[in-house]
């Protein structure tokens, strides 16, 4: 494995995923203000809604393509096929998407303007082609591109969007840079592709060959997505107030954005372990899940305490006045942090590349049903911490059956053995920061800065002193240079 590569491309991957959240995270302290949890809630709700259309565009094709381009990295012909096979089939099943939506939202009374901006994003799905860079493992380009474009969409979120009334522009401003992002990345495409003599009859005969396999990762995508947006369109449906809605998703925002950085690597790791099964190098793949775990549980671990223990300072200035039902509900979900870290690990990064779809489905199934039951029966009494209730047990039933599955393949007990130390040093941070929060009451800006600061430094800090490999293992791996 190329060490310096591989860390290259989480660092790049790293910084993509966070671009696709940067909008959002950067305008939320001054679009909160601005909007209201009212005009949020409304915009998440329907946003929901346009997932699941998001969803049947994609059928799968992200994960499965993804995976297929880095089997044939090594060959640029059936690379081609490979590609305009899966992105014609995706062009096919977006319009089918679209034209559905048109008809069934767009011309509705409740909330129409915003259900005809949002379906710019389920055009946007056709032309993005982010996972043949990926399948290549090339996560530089996606990144610059992205960048330009990103920063236009939030420059426009402070020159234009000014008032309450303004949640349509706030709308156009979050989607159409997904559009125009994905139709950059054409201008790329050369790099990988090389001409092939594909006739229509050629093209559909290949998907059909592939409709097997690109519906067999779809079913878990549907489950996976299903219970990321049920939480909202049944709050938006059978809670108390469309407010709701508005307090989870800022709650979920956060939570999402810390999941970023622990889980670029699981972007990064796929083609690695797909080329590695496909080699028959078991014991690399086993070296590789093993180190991959104790860097998950360091960054999970550490996020999750440090999350919990600033929210209270944290919330307030960050979303303003009016979100004080924030603070509870991001220290609910918070548990998820490493829930989904252990399940992204065993699920993603080694069911989904060692050809385990099946068992990956079942898990995926799984959680989405405790989910949905588990909505049911505490929206209505608890809002959004029902909600909130509701996925950490969905998000834990997924990784209880995943950890199961691969119980006499992996070496689970020493895998999960490191989260002991980062449960120690971790409380200790959460300790220490606490005691900082005493001391600046009366200043919580730079009482917020200094908890993070003294956050990080007692968490890398015991971990040093209690000699924990992963320190060594990050200082090794930056000062490597690429084999070859």
């Amino acid at each position: 494995m190329k060490n310096k590569k591989l860390v290259k491309n989480y660092i790049y991957n790293m910084f993509y995923q966070v671009l696709l959240l940067i909008a959002p995270i950067v305008t939320t302290p001054y679009i909160s203000r601005i909007l209201g949890v009212t005009n949020i809630g409304i915009f998440q709700f329907t946003k929901s809604v346009v997932g699941y259309f998001i969803l049947v565009s994609t059928v799968g094709t992200t994960l499965y393509g993804q995976r297929e381009i880095a089997y044939f990295q090594d060959d640029p012909k059936k690379r081609s096929e490979v590609f305009w096979e899966i992105e014609i089939f995706r062009i096919f099943t977006t319009f089918i998407c679209s034209a559905i939506y048109v008809l069934l939202f767009c011309n509705s009374n409740t909330y129409s303007i915003i259900y005809r901006i949002l379906c710019l994003e389920i055009v946007a799905t056709a032309f993005d082609i982010s996972w043949l860079f990926m399948g290549m493992e090339d996560f530089r380009l996606t990144v610059i591109r992205n960048s330009l474009i990103k920063l236009t969409g939030i420059i426009c979120v402070f020159v234009f969007v000014k008032d309450k009334n303004d949640l349509w522009v706030y709308t156009l401003c979050v989607t159409a840079p997904i559009l125009l992002g994905n139709l950059s990345l054409w201008f790329s495409v050369k790099k990988y592709l090389v001409h092939t003599h594909l006739s229509l009859h050629i093209i559909i005969k290949g998907i059909k060959s592939r409709l097997k396999h690109i519906f067999i990762l779809f079913i878990p995508q549907i489950a996976t997505t299903i219970y990321l947006l049920l939480d909202k369109t049944m709050l938006g449906i059978i809670s108390s107030s469309i407010d709701q809605v508005g307090f989870y998703s800022q709650a979920q925002k956060i939570i999402q954005m810390v999941l970023t950085i622990v889980l670029s690597i699981g972007t990064v790791m796929l083609p690695t372990m797909s080329a590695l099964y496909a080699k028959g190098d078991r014991d690399a793949i086993l070296r590789n899940v093993k180190a991959v775990f104790r860097f998950v549980f360091f960054l999970a671990f550490g996020l999750l305490f440090g999350l919990c223990a600033i929210a209270p300072t944290f919330v307030p200035l960050f979303f303003g006045q009016g979100y004080t039902p924030v603070i509870i509900l991001l220290i609910i979900i918070s548990p998820v942090l490493v829930i989904i870290s252990t399940s992204n690990v065993i699920g993603k990064q080694y069911l989904l590349p060692t050809m385990q779809q099946k068992e990956f489905t079942i898990s995926i199934l799984f959680g989405a049903g405790v989910n949905f039951v588990m909505n049911i029966i505490l929206i209505p009494f608890f809002d959004a911490i029902g909600a909130s209730i509701a996925t950490i047990f969905a998000e834990l039933m997924v990784t209880v059956i995943q950890c199961w599955t691969v119980r006499k393949q992996l070496p689970l007990k020493e895998c999960f053995k490191p989260a002991i130390r980062y449960v120690i040093c971790g409380t200790i941070m959460f300790l220490a920061i606490k005691g900082v929060e005493r001391l600046f009451i009366n200043n919580q800006i730079w009482g917020l800065v200094v908890m993070i600061i003294t956050g990080i430094i007692v968490y890398v800090l015991g971990l040093f002193l209690s000699n924990d490999p992963i320190i060594k293992i990050i200082m090794s791996l930056l000062t490597l240079k690429e084999s070859t």
